[in-house]
């Protein structure tokens, strides 16, 4: 996000020395005398300790880090529904968190009753909901649902109605704790319309993912927690370039004590759970944008457990997909070292490039490179689906084709770099 020298930074959150403890007993039993006798009987553990840092408005952060890391009590706080144990958070204006969608319904209300009930605890009174009801209805597409109990809803039904009744007004401060995958594909790209038109208004994201790539993609800023502390705090591409070294020392170490061989060690979270090796994802419905086929020309035949020989030194691989009505899809790919690093992730729309349409209405893009500049090994394949903004994500196959590469020179690297002596 840019700042005009002439436009004034106005700082719409501001978190000092935040900490959270937890009080932790060995019984109920224990926590009862506590309480009676008033002697502290409990162990502590501290979710966050110190936690310091501001936003400015129009930013958007992205807080990552390991599983128990305090991300989730950091939101909890910053959206008012965790009290800090120290320190202290200023917000200006309103601040709204899509954290656990749809929690807050009655079941025995319809979802109709529940907006009004709904709405009141988030600060939105009876006259205006009643203003901003027809735009929640229209978004969340329940047609004659909305008057039924939504103790009768499916859990996506319930994400929908909550997802439009706490985006109804525009906050000053957003907090999504990893909400963007919210039922089908059409809604989940209409959620993240609704999210980026609040961005270019000038409304504050705090976004918490284990996704790279939407941190990337998202985020002006990123937070790095690590054992409830803020490990690192700044522009996005260096906190996760930490991170991502962190992540990959850390499953190197989990191997060394298990003693196996390693694993995808290379920091980029799949977007989903990765599928079985070699067992392409289908789609969940037949209308739905999807994956069609990934071809790579002059594979020869695995030979039992070693997998398929690249017979070219040219990589050539036809991705072709099925888009959603009449919009132009964009496809991705991402090649790792089998059992090591990332070596490169690429996409039609940061490309600039364009799928072609064929005759059939299926999308198709082919990516070459040229005298393949990886030295011999084992490498793994993925392929992608995003929609023409290239943050949903539609579609993917994770890591389903691995390959072997034979360099004719028997150098020692990864890659071959472009160079020249002189």
């Amino acid at each position: 996000m840019t700042h005009h020298a002439n436009s004034p930074v106005h700082t719409v959150l501001k978190v000092q020395g935040l900490g959270k403890e937890y009080k932790l007993y060995a019984s109920p039993r224990e926590r009862l005398k506590a309480l009676l006798t008033g002697n502290a009987r409990h162990r502590s553990h501290w979710a966050l300790r110190d936690v310091s840092f501001e936003l400015q408005r129009g930013q958007c952060i992205g807080v990552i880090g390991d599983n128990g890391a305090g991300k989730s009590s950091l939101l909890k706080l910053l959206a008012g529904t965790l009290q800090p144990s120290t320190g202290r958070i200023e917000r200006v204006g309103r601040v709204t968190a899509i954290l656990e969608l749809g929690a807050g319904f009655h079941p025995d209300f319809s979802g109709r009753d529940n907006l009004y009930f709904g709405g009141s605890l988030i600060g939105i009174d009876h006259a205006e909901m009643a203003r901003l009801e027809p735009g929640i209805i229209e978004f969340c597409e329940l047609g004659e649902a909305l008057d039924r109990p939504v103790k009768t809803y499916s859990s996506g039904m319930a994400v929908r109605l909550a997802f439009a009744l706490v985006t109804a007004v525009q906050p000053d401060v957003l907090i999504i704790d990893e909400a963007l995958a919210v039922g089908d594909q059409h809604f989940q790209k209409k959620c993240i319309e609704r999210i980026m038109a609040f961005r270019s208004n000038g409304c504050t994201i705090l976004f918490c993912s284990h996704s790279p790539y939407h941190i990337r993609h998202l985020c002006d800023v990123a937070l790095w927690l690590k054992g409830g502390q803020v490990a690192q705090f700044g522009a996005t591409e260096p906190v996760l370039a930490a991170y991502d070294q962190h992540t990959r020392q850390r499953q190197l170490d989990e191997q060394a004590l298990a003693g196996t061989g390693g694993a995808n060690t290379n920091g980029q979270v799949a977007l989903a759970a990765p599928p079985e090796p070699d067992a392409p994802v289908a789609a969940v419905d037949a209308g739905s944008a999807c994956i069609l086929s990934v071809d790579v020309k002059d594979l020869g035949e695995a030979q039992g457990e070693r997998p398929a020989v690249l017979l070219s030194t040219d990589l050539v691989v036809t991705i072709t997909a099925r888009g959603r009505g009449n919009e132009r899809p964009n496809i991705g790919f991402m090649i790792e070292q089998s059992k090591g690093v990332g070596i490169t992730s690429l996409a039609t729309h940061e490309d600039g490039a364009v799928p072609v349409q064929l005759d059939d209405g299926s999308w198709r893009s082919v990516l070459s490179f040229p005298d393949l500049p990886l030295h011999s090994g084992d490498y793994v394949i993925s392929a992608f689906l995003f929609d023409e903004t290239g943050l949903a994500v539609y579609d993917e196959w994770f890591q389903f084709l691995h390959f072997s590469f034979i360099f004719p020179k028997p150098l020692p690297g990864l890659v071959r770099l472009p160079h020249h002596w002189s």
